[in-house]
């Protein structure tokens, strides 16, 4: 959902999904490598997750 209320906010939310898609999709490449895995044996909502819990259990962890 984009709770933007103009095109230019519109956009900018659009980009960071994309972001952080892209970053989540890196991140399940690099697992998969790192363990022998093809990375799409590794699920994109636990990924998801996982992130949610890291970034709102420790704030300050992401760095951007």
């Amino acid at each position: 959902m984009l709770s933007s209320k103009t095109p230019d906010g519109v956009v900018q939310q659009i980009w960071a999904h994309l972001l952080v898609h892209h970053a989540l999709r890196e991140l399940m490449a690099r697992t998969a490598a790192t363990r022998g895995l093809d990375a799409d044996r590794i699920s994109f909502t636990e990924n998801l997750r996982s992130a949610r819990r890291s970034v709102t259990v420790t704030p300050g962890s992401f760095s951007p």
